[in-house]
């Protein structure tokens, strides 16, 4: 008799500009994923939100394109688990079960996917599942009220400013105002709040650039973040694995091709250089490494996490930047390459993962839902 294998189902693609980044962590963890552990049920979500049934998942898998006629939806019934099949203009088909999960791998970057949205709908089908929940997902995904956190937890951070696109469209040169009296010190970067690879990020170096960063990163999200740059400053990140008791990994470096870290230098120019471990004096390593680990804590992250950083270049002093809960996953991203120098190989990583999600949704099942009064019972 064969262990039983545990079915697990990879969501990937989504309503997102990181779309084609999700594509390729999801290509890498099928790839690489125990095939004697585990069964493997690959769920792919189209560009307009629509998830598309395993059978033409897979066939998407080979095509390069999330697309397919056969419609899938996840009930939010905690006695299901399954996904099943609907008629476009019918609701269910007739014969509408597919496939019953036991555990969801979401490598969903960006929104409608790490923001907790996904987390949501998976917490009311009770499916255990990779990474953060719905809150430290939707702290992290939303750099505003990350910071925020940050902040209250005396984690050191740049100074920043919050606007709102409708506020933009209404009066710009009210807005440039506001951001000449918040003093900041050219260069300063300017995103998306809600939005992650860099995509709509943009480095200002004077203020006549101003403008048409935020009309860029308007054009991507409602909220947009305006942040002081460190200058002359090295992109350090650290990986974090676990949940109540996480561990981190050895420390990074990433060198772009460009100015910064932008889109282009992660996913297309190979001149970038990811430098595993960074050559930092073991003290500044330790305490990013510690920093991290009250970063991951401080949104009450689980089970992945990579932390962010700029430490600059004449004295070493660190700023945290940001924390992502479901990082970049291809065999050559950051997060499992500074786990497979710290010991932990890529195959070993994703089940390690795997088995993070099935422990704390065993850990929550401990949860009382009823509650009986004792003035009841009087």
């Amino acid at each position: 008799m064969g262990i039983k294998k545990i079915k697990v189902g990879i969501i990937f693609g989504g309503r997102s500009g990181e779309h084609e980044v999700s594509y390729c962590s999801a290509i890498s963890i099928l790839k690489a994923i125990n095939k004697d552990k585990y069964t493997v049920v690959p769920i792919g979500i189209t560009k307009e939100g629509r998830w598309i049934s395993p059978e033409e998942t897979a066939r998407a898998l080979q095509s390069g394109r999330i697309e397919g006629k056969s419609s899938v939806v996840l009930l939010n019934d905690p006695a299901s688990k399954a996904l099943m099949r609907i008629d476009n203009s019918q609701g269910l088909s007739k014969n509408p079960s597919l496939e019953k999960l036991e555990v969801v791998f979401p490598v969903l970057h960006g929104p409608y996917g790490e923001d907790g949205t996904v987390q949501g709908l998976l917490e009311l089908a009770n499916l255990p599942y990779v990474g953060a929940g719905v809150a430290a997902s939707a702290i992290s995904m939303d750099k505003d009220l990350m910071k925020t956190i940050f902040k209250q937890h005396a984690l050191p951070i740049l100074k920043w400013l919050t606007i709102k696109r409708k506020d933009w469209q209404k009066d710009k040169q009210k807005i440039l105002s506001l951001v000449q009296q918040a003093n900041f010190e050219y260069p300063i970067f300017v995103k998306p709040t809600n939005l992650g690879s860099s995509v709509g990020i943009t480095k200002v170096h004077q203020a006549k650039e101003l403008e048409k960063a935020i009309d860029l990163a308007s054009s991507y999200d409602r909220k947009i973040l305006i942040e002081q740059g460190a200058e002359e400053a090295r992109e350090i990140e650290c990986s974090i694995l676990g949940n109540d008791e996480p561990q981190a990994s050895v420390v990074g470096e990433v060198k772009p091709a460009g100015e910064f870290y932008d889109y282009d230098s992660k996913y297309i120019d190979d001149k970038t250089q990811l430098i595993v471990p960074a050559d930092l004096p073991e003290g500044v390593s330790k305490e990013v490494q510690q920093i991290a680990l009250r970063a991951f804590k401080a949104i009450d992250a689980a089970g992945m996490a990579r932390v962010d950083f700029f430490v600059t270049k004449k004295e070493n002093k660190i700023y945290l930047n940001e924390i992502n809960t479901i990082p970049g996953f291809t065999s050559v991203s950051m997060y499992p390459r500074l786990w497979e120098a710290s010991g932990i190989s890529y195959p070993e990583l994703i089940d390690r993962l795997i088995q993070l999600a099935l422990e704390r949704h065993q850990d929550k099942s401990q949860n009382k839902t009823s509650y009986e009064s004792t003035l009841l019972n009087k």
